[in-house]
């Protein structure tokens, strides 16, 4: 039997107050994320990317339709057992990173596992959690960055201690918001073969939000999302379902039959 997808959107819409008119920013949307698959989420300002994110990430709930993990419904749980489900099975990383100042790396690494713990058991198992934060900072690259705090670190520094932060609960859902938008070019390249590295090695499903054509051409499918709807989930190459390749795409303009005029 095929497993169910890890996240699934169904139908979901989502509104906010604004005096008294509701602005709708998601109108139906539907979208299925696969166990190890990675998906890049394309689309301009405005268009419901972050709002998108955090309806899967259970940061919110939809104004109408589901959210579910696993094939079962979760954003109708109440708010504790929507907290426990984020905090043990979806990991996120951000643009800037949202790293505490005060924090070493290590310590906002372990912050994750705090989260999840809850102080009590984190108190009990501070030192295999602490070992954990190291390993996890050496895979990283940052083994000897671990006490160093954010204003000591570099913006590629940064985004590895917010990646390995979101690895601590072992998650199978890293959902990602503009991950490499903060970076310079050498810097986002290292950031990606990092990012795609866990997910070969740790089949962890990633959800990408991002303006960058390059990274969404490595991604497992593209989706787009325009006035709050998706319009097309595409495939490595760049093809859409009935195998056109989309003249907006210039991730897949590489993979575009050369005009012979014929």
């Amino acid at each position: 039997m095929t497993p169910p997808p890890v996240l699934t959107a169904r139908d979901v819409h989502k509104s906010f107050r604004l005096g008294s008119r509701d602005i709708p920013v998601l109108r139906g949307i539907d979208l299925e994320l696969a166990q190890g698959e990675t998906v890049a989420l394309l689309g301009a300002s405005g268009a419901g990317k972050s709002t998108l994110l955090h309806l899967l990430g259970l940061l919110d709930r939809p104004t109408a339709g589901e959210i579910l993990f696993d094939g079962s419904r979760v954003d109708d749980l109440r708010g504790w057992q929507r907290a426990r489900l984020r905090h043990r099975q979806i990991g996120f990383v951000f643009q800037f990173y949202h790293l505490i100042p005060e924090l070493s790396a290590i310590q906002n690494v372990q912050l994750g596992a705090l989260m999840d713990l809850g102080l009590g058991a984190w108190l009990g198992e501070r030192r295999a959690i602490r070992e954990r934060a190291q390993a996890l900072l050496a895979d990283v690259g940052l083994a000897d960055r671990a006490r160093h705090r954010p204003n000591e670190l570099s913006g590629g520094e940064r985004q590895r201690v917010a990646i390995a932060r979101a690895l601590i609960a072992e998650p199978r859902v890293i959902l990602a918001d503009e991950p490499t938008g903060n970076l310079d070019s050498e810097t986002a390249a290292g950031v990606l073969e990092l990012l795609f590295r866990i997910n070969r090695e740790r089949s962890i499903s990633f959800f990408l939000v991002t303006h960058d054509a390059g990274l969404a051409a490595r991604c497992d499918r593209v989706v787009r999302i325009r006035d709050g709807r998706i319009l097309d989930g595409r495939i490595p190459d760049g093809r859409i379902p009935d195998g056109r390749i989309p003249d907006d795409n210039p991730a897949a303009a590489a993979a575009r039959p050369a005009d012979t005029g014929s």
